[in-house]
Formats: structure tokens, C-alpha cells, sequence
């Protein structure tokens, strides 16, 4: 076993068991002898209800979530290419394929006997839209191993601009003239059409250099963002490990601690028995001391009486 498949059979089950499921696992893992892989297990974090719901949805409808995975890749690859009408297509397939995969993930989770709130539409949009447009998310919502919804800030694809198409007067200005006299005619006409000719398609072709620089940038733009992106993202899980570790540690201390405490409280009410006992023990002590006083008094008085008859008596 490894990390990936601890998670796959740990992030398909309800919300309500995976961290008794998740402990067991890394407690068996760890006492077959992998203590790393039990540590990475145990970091592995509870699903919130919707990252469950969405999970869910990846393993019983798998069809349908790879056409919206497959639709994220034409995309991502139509805006690579800066192809329109890709672009175009896709982006009216994306709104309603999003909408119907959200009514699924509803669905299941119903089926499941946990409903989903009505606000939890925008965290499963959101989900679906950067599993479109982020290949790192389209791989999480494909495996199914959501621990929370996910969201994209990044550069989304969008349509380019195609230039428009060339002048149907082109095509006429290229005509033969019928005649040796029209083309006398309108030689002049021809030398000022052919100077707008070479004089547009200076201009088409400094536009298109600098479409292409500027589409370039944009390109460059958006590796540098995925990358920062996903550095990020590698920021954020291992401060997030940090977190669960920390958590757990304060867990340990605070159950030592509140053990510690009712251990304390005992041994202070063993300390007032014992107390209580002394206090009575010393009292009774006393009242014994004074008995005892008393007693030999008596004594002391009777043997004198003796000692004074029997020396009348004799």
C-alpha cells in the first residue's frame, strides 16, 4: 500500500467514519513496520461534506465528470493553440455540463442520506470550474480525494480576436482588366490600389507580430501563475501537515494534562481523608490522655485511702 491508495479507500467513505477508519489504517501500517507512510496517512484530513459529496459523485458517475475533465483539456489546449473556435465551443458547453454535474453531486449525496445545504452549489461550481481550467485540480477531482472544495484565481481561457478576414476588394482589385483600354484607363487606379495592397499587408503583418508577442506574453504570463500557483499549493499542504501535527500534539497534551488533573484531584481528596482522619485521630488522642489523667488520679486516690485504712487498722 501507499499514500495514494490509503486515500483512495479512505476518502470514499462517509465523513462521520473516516478518522476512526484513517487512525485504524495508520496504526496497522505503522505496526507492520512502515512508520512513514502511518505518519502520511494520519495527515490525511477529514473531508468536509461537500469535498465528500463531490468525491462520491467522481466514483458513481464517472462518465459524466470525464466529459466536463475532457471538455477542461480541449480548453486548456484550444487556449494554448489561441483557437477561437474551440473556445467558443467549449465555453458554451462548460455552463450547462457544470449545472448538471452539480445536480449529480446532489443527487449523491441524498443517496447517500446527506443532503447537501442550499449554499454548497457555489463551492461545488467552483470545484468543477478549476478542475476545468487547473490540470492539478482536474486530477484531485478525478481521483475522487477531495479534502475541501477547491477554487481558481489564476487566468481563466478566454476567446482570442482573429483578425478579420481580407477585403473581398482585394480580390476584385487582382481581376485582369478585359481590356488593353480600361487597363490603360485605370492603370493609375491600379498602382494606388497595389500601394493600399502592400501598405495593408505591412500593417496586417506588424498586427500580427504584435498579436503574437502579446499572446506570448500572456502565455508566459500564465506558466509563471500555474507555477506560482502550485508552489503555493505545496506551501499551503505543508503548513497544513504542520497543522494537523500540531493539532494532534495538543490533543495529546491536553488529554495528559486533564489526566494529570483528575489524578491531582484524587490524590487531594485522599489528602483531605486522610486529614480528617488525623484531626480525629489527634482528638480522640486527647480525650483518651485526659481519661487516662483521670483514671490514674482515681487510682492514685484509692490506693492512698488504702494505704490510710490499713494503717488505722493496724
Amino acid at each position: 500500500m501507499d499514500v495514494d491508495e490509503a486515500a483512495d479507500r479512505l476518502y470514499g467513505m462517509v465523513p462521520e467514519e473516516f478518522t476512526s477508519a484513517r487512525d485504524a489504517l495508520a496504526k496497522e501500517v505503522k505496526a507492520a513496520g512502515d512508520a512513514a507512510l502511518a505518519k502520511r496517512i494520519k495527515a490525511l484530513r477529514k473531508p468536509t461534506v461537500v469535498a465528500w459529496a463531490v468525491n462520491r459523485t467522481a466514483r458513481e458517475r464517472s462518465e459524466e465528470l470525464g466529459r466536463l475533465l475532457d471538455l477542461g483539456r480541449r480548453l486548456r489546449d484550444a487556449w494554448r493553440a489561441q483557437d477561437a473556435d474551440v473556445l467558443a465551443e467549449a465555453g458554451r458547453e462548460r455552463t450547462p455540463l457544470i449545472a448538471r454535474l452539480v445536480r449529480y453531486v446532489r443527487e449523491e449525496a441524498d443517496a447517500a442520506g446527506h443532503p447537501l445545504a442550499p449554499a454548497a452549489d457555489l463551492e461545488i461550481e467552483q470545484t468543477l470550474d478549476a478542475a476545468v481550467v487547473d490540470e492539478d485540480a482536474a486530477e484531485q477531482v478525478r481521483r475522487g480525494t477531495l479534502a475541501r472544495p477547491l477554487s481558481y484565481s489564476g487566468f481563466t481561457p478566454a476567446p482570442v480576436v482573429r483578425p478579420a478576414p481580407e477585403p473581398a476588394a482585394r480580390a476584385a482589385r487582382q481581376k485582369p482588366a478585359k481590356t488593353a483600354e480600361k487597363a490603360e484607363r485605370h492603370a493609375g487606379d491600379e498602382e494606388r490600389r497595389e500601394r493600399e495592397r502592400r501598405e495593408a499587408e505591412r500593417r496586417e503583418s506588424e498586427r500580427r507580430e504584435a498579436e503574437r508577442r502579446r499572446i506570448e506574453n500572456l502565455e508566459n504570463a500564465l506558466a509563471e501563475a500555474e507555477r506560482a500557483a502550485q508552489e503555493a499549493r505545496r506551501g499551503r499542504a505543508d503548513w497544513e501537515a504542520e497543522r494537523t501535527e500540531a493539532e494532534r500534539e495538543h490533543e495529546r497534551r491536553t488529554a495528559k494534562v486533564e489526566a494529570l488533573t483528575a489524578k491531582l484531584a484524587k490524590a487531594k481528596d485522599r489528602l483531605n481523608a486522610a486529614g480528617h482522619r488525623l484531626e480525629v485521630a489527634r482528638r480522640e488522642e486527647a480525650s483518651a490522655e485526659r481519661a487516662a489523667r483521670s483514671a490514674r488520679l482515681r487510682a492514685d486516690q484509692a490506693r492512698a485511702a488504702l494505704d490510710e485504712a490499713r494503717s488505722a487498722h493496724e
